[in-house]
């Protein structure tokens, strides 16, 4: 129906236009009805600004990070468990040291009781007997207690040594961290000298109050490997993983239901992949400049991404020439086509790990 609408719009034009140049006439232009916004400006096949070799580099930078922040989060987690076994281990070293050494001050205060003083002046054999199993009793708990004691400072020890083992760990995780925030930041600073940034972090903070439901992690917190496997249910069609069609319902769920696009088949970036949706800050879709109660509207869809990076698996965020990384927080994103498609000032872009 839309191509028959068009096709009669041309006729139209075509037919006034013959008439005026047959009456003597200057040529009347017919104004046809402008199609909905969607179709106006909707992103292209690779038009969310930067190159190839940013996102590329966005991309490998954030997962990285993410995978460092894991691995550091799980050692932390790791380091506060075996600190409450040291503590544990330290009290049961003390017991047993104690005991230990009252079984030492009773021997030197009183003298050990040879075994065979001991039987020779039992009176009868009963009492020899009886004798015999005291001394063997003696005899097992001072061998008990040096065992216990032994036995708790190995593990004191052992626990001590975990511990020193998961701070080299966490040491080494906010190294690969800082490094991988350095990798980010140079790809940027490099596309932001090519083009001027025409506005500051502080022009897209958003609020939002709304938490999402954390996606699937593996038994370790990492996040399961994943393809683009699920059906895209926006007009996009095509396939998305399944976390990003997680984070699209949470976002919907959070009333965030404007119109939205994630597949696409050509060009870079995660699109491509099924792990990218384009949200609309606009009623009608992909249109100019979001201004007024539609940039608000993006800045508060915006914050509540980042506000929810770590439950959704978010790799960056894009939006209005700003960029949001794990490892950076909010930075100008520039060296884009001067549209608001690649500029990101009519959409909100979302990439998840």
């Amino acid at each position: 129906m839309p191509e028959v609408r068009h096709r009669a719009t041309r006729t139209a034009a075509l037919l006034v236009a013959t008439l005026a140049v047959a009456l003597g006439g200057a040529p009347v232009t017919a104004t046809a009805a402008p199609a909905p916004a969607t179709a106006l400006a909707a992103p292209g096949q690779d038009e969310e600004g930067g190159t190839p070799a940013l996102r590329d580099a966005l991309e490998a930078a954030s997962k990285g990070y993410l995978d460092a922040k894991r691995a550091l989060d799980t050692s932390v987690q790791r380091q506060k468990q075996l600190a409450a076994e040291v503590q544990a281990t330290d009290a049961q070293l003390a017991e047993r040291t104690q005991q230990v050494g009252e079984i030492a001050g009773l021997a030197y205060r009183t003298g050990r009781l040879s075994a065979a003083s001991a039987l020779l002046n039992s009176g009868s054999p009963d009492g020899f007997m009886d004798r015999a199993a005291a001394l063997d009793t003696i005899a097992a708990n001072e061998d008990r207690a040096l065992r216990e004691l032994q036995q708790a400072r190995e593990t004191a020890n052992r626990a001590k040594l975990a511990v020193e083992i998961e701070i080299r760990e966490q040491t080494k995780q906010k190294a690969v961290m800082a490094k991988r925030k350095q990798q980010a930041e140079r790809a940027l600073t490099v596309a932001n000298q090519r083009a001027a940034a025409a506005d500051s972090g502080d022009s897209v903070r958003g609020t939002s109050s709304k938490t999402a439901r954390p996606a699937p992690r593996n038994s370790d917190g990492s996040y399961p490997s994943e393809s683009c496997s699920v059906n895209d249910p926006t007009p996009a069609n095509g396939c998305i993983t399944p976390r990003t069609l997680h984070a699209l319902n949470q976002a919907k769920a959070a009333g965030f239901t404007r119109y939205v696009s994630c597949y696409r088949p050509g060009g870079s970036g995660e699109h491509p992949k099924g792990r990218a949706c384009d949200f609309a800050a606009q009623k009608g879709g992909f249109g100019g400049d979001a201004t007024g109660g539609d940039r608000t509207y993006g800045n508060n869809l915006a914050a509540y991404f980042v506000n929810n990076s770590d439950r959704l698996a978010v790799l960056y965020v894009i939006w209005y020439r700003q960029i949001w990384l794990p490892s950076s927080g909010w930075k100008s994103y520039s060296g884009a086509n001067g549209d608001p498609s690649s500029d990101h000032t009519n959409h909100v872009h979302l990439s998840v790990y």
